[in-house]
């Protein structure tokens, strides 16, 4: 799979693919009544975020930020792995990894890696399988998890954390990993911005190089169609009523304003600006003419 690379001043980012899946609207958002919506929205979803036989396109991938003279990893897919209860997900194999070196990286250069939340799916190649054990995929690396959400799933809390035990407990069992807070500042150009909701601790990643500034979303958002629906639940959600507060907060403060919106499970072109639409807000792949491309 071909990987999207953009540079926002002084920082790069790399997209690198695991998978690209298609999706039954119902089985992103369970409770929503969604056809009006999509056919209200049609002409801006249609076709990079909406298929010719009405699926949502959902990609599952990691974000390369070079910044600061440092190479980190935001969100590290599902990897190579059994995950309970999704066979469909389990033992995948190593694309992403050679997909990782194919876009000239190397997990022995990564400096740090940053979770957005402890999914399975944002997780998987913290680790990797070697003779038998889970150890570190980046050797020396720092990981950043956020403390809350940690300590939420180091309970035994049933939810989406289902390879905590080999995809994180195995990395702060190797004394590689940091709890921080949701507002951890990373480096001068990069720091965390807490988006509670669909998890307990959730956060995205804010990116900063002189005037330009980029979010990676994580799951506060899934799809674009939330920028219209705001209050559709995720069926992934921790705490739904949080999750929409978070993002009406969030299309406020962000909406007509430069700030590029890189989403974490968006299909391609995954990169765009939020803009007011009547009442609402829509999802714009392409920017203004005072806006960098």
């Amino acid at each position: 799979m071909s990987n999207e690379v953009w540079q926002i001043g002084s920082i790069r980012v790399t997209l690198v693919r695991e998978a690209l899946v298609p999706i039954p609207p119902a089985g992103l958002f369970p409770d929503a009544d969604t056809a009006p919506v999509i056919d209200a929205n049609r002409s801006w979803l249609a076709p990079h975020f909406l298929t010719d036989d009405g699926t949502f396109p959902l990609s599952i991938h990691a974000f390369v930020v070079q910044a600061d003279g440092r190479t980190m990893v935001v969100d590290s897919c599902i990897g190579d792995r059994p995950v309970p209860g999704h066979e469909a997900m389990s033992n995948i194999g190593d694309g992403w990894l050679r997909s990782f070196a194919a876009a000239g990286f190397d997990p022995a250069t990564v400096d740090l890696v940053l979770c957005t939340h402890l999914h399975f799916d944002h997780v998987g190649w913290n680790t990797r399988l070697v003779d038998g054990a889970w150890v570190p995929t980046f050797p020396h690396a720092r990981y950043l998890f956020g403390r809350h959400e940690y300590e939420h799933w180091a309970t035994g809390a049933d939810g989406y954390a289902m390879t905590f035990t080999d995809a994180v407990q195995a990395v702060v069992d190797a004394g590689l990993a940091d709890l921080v807070d949701t507002d951890h500042v990373v480096s001068e150009s990069v720091c965390l911005e807490s988006t509670p909701g669909h998890s307990p601790g959730h956060v995205s990643i804010h990116l900063r190089s002189g005037d330009e500034h980029a979010v990676i979303t994580g799951d506060m958002l899934h799809h674009p169609v939330q920028i219209a629906a705001v209050d559709w639940r995720m069926g992934a959600d921790y705490d739904s009523v949080e999750a929409t507060a978070t993002r009406r907060r969030f299309f406020a403060a962000n909406a007509d304003t430069s700030t590029q919106i890189f989403g974490t499970h968006f299909a391609p072109p995954t990169r765009g600006w939020i803009r007011s639409d009547g009442d609402g807000y829509r999802f714009d792949v392409q920017p203004s003419a005072d806006e960098p491309s």
